[in-house]
């Protein structure tokens, strides 16, 4: 069984070259990843996620070391970002701040709308799964959800757009600033479960580990995602890069896709390492003990692999228009919105299958 060390590692230039000698801890996984570094100037890339599990393959590459290492082979050096959710991601994105990111859908069609279909590609997918609406006690159905107060990550994220799609399927009215029959309060996920503790809150649309945790603070899943998609498979998380980036430096996204493999199979090959590696980051950004029993059940709700399950993100976009939080529409159809010819060329060379659009 191949493991790796959990403890976060966020290496300076300086440290990155005593690993040269030194062994790898994914040492079958980082086979043909040399450690050398040329006397040259490294290029930096700046790069995103959030500290969710949903986010565990961009957690696992960056907390384990296996991204500064394929960038250092290309004399780049990550800096790496947290956020809490999708619209700050894009907002850093079409600024020029941030260049590679995991995101969630939703953030990822408002980008490519607010850009006219200029300012991002999808290179990868990451997860599918790992949301679920939880409330307290006493609410079994849509109907008992008037008059409550609901949480999601933020206005305009991912599942913020899925409950409030949700709500209108089921009669229910939710606007924008708090009103309607339903209250959505958008704050940090940390924030959503204390305030579910308090009683501020009677349940949230939330990732993984969230969503479990409002679970042990006594809540009852009233809608798996999952449930709501065919096959139970959706696009949770992807990953977008500015496209002016991906032309200028496509030998650095083609590096920063393999770290994102070498992290989808280390998760694949020892899913306890992986996950003590997400709960050790997750402390690190949040400063915030991770509960063994919930990240462990969380996990159970998410799939990882590289697919973008592009199918389901124009599904979610319809979703966002008939909330009315997509903005206009592009005519295209999203057609030039995934560029995955590099993920396809890492993908043969490791013997696994292409995805398609």
């Amino acid at each position: 069984m191949t493991t790796f060390d959990p403890t976060p590692t966020r290496l300076s230039l300086s440290r990155r070259g005593l690993l040269a000698g030194g062994a790898v801890a994914l040492g079958g996984i980082m086979a043909g990843c040399s450690p050398a570094r040329a006397a040259t100037a490294s290029r930096p890339v700046n790069i995103g996620y959030f500290p969710n599990v949903t986010h565990a393959p961009g957690l696992v590459a960056d907390a384990t070391g296996l991204l500064s290492r394929r960038l250092d082979a290309v004399q780049a050096t990550p800096t790496v970002k947290s956020f809490n959710a999708g619209p700050d991601v894009i907002q850093a994105i079409l600024s020029g701040s941030l260049d590679i990111s995991y995101i969630g859908p939703n953030p990822t069609i408002n980008a490519y709308v607010q850009s006219k279909g200029a300012g991002v590609r999808v290179i990868a997918g990451s997860t599918s799964g790992g949301a679920s609406l939880v409330v307290r006690a006493g609410i079994s159905g849509a109907a008992d959800l008037k008059g409550k107060k609901l949480a999601t990550p933020q206005l305009g994220n991912t599942q913020d757009v899925a409950l409030r799609y949700w709500l209108k399927s089921q009669g229910l009215t939710a606007t924008k600033d708090g009103g309607g029959d339903v209250s959505i309060l958008p704050q940090a996920n940390s924030a959503a479960v204390q305030a579910f503790k308090a009683g501020a809150i009677d349940g949230g649309w939330l990732p993984e580990p969230y969503a479990a945790s409002l679970l042990r603070a006594g809540g009852a899943v009233l809608v798996d995602e999952r449930t709501l998609w065919p096959d139970g498979r959706f696009v949770t998380t992807n990953i977008i890069v500015r496209t002016d980036f991906l032309t200028q430096h496509p030998e650095t996204v083609r590096a920063f896709l393999e770290a994102h493999l070498d992290a989808v199979d280390a998760i694949a090959k020892d899913s306890a390492a992986a996950q003590a590696a997400v709960a050790a980051q997750i402390k690190k950004i949040t400063s915030q003990d991770q509960d063994q029993a919930i990240l462990a059940s969380s996990w159970k709700n998410l799939t990882f692999g590289a697919d973008p399950l592009a199918a389901t993100l124009k599904t979610s976009a319809d979703h966002a228009d008939a909330v009315g939080l997509l903005g206009t529409k592009p005519t295209d159809g999203f057609a030039k919105l995934w560029s995955l010819d590099q993920l396809n060329a890492a993908l043969t060379a490791r013997g696994q299958a292409q995805v398609t659009v």
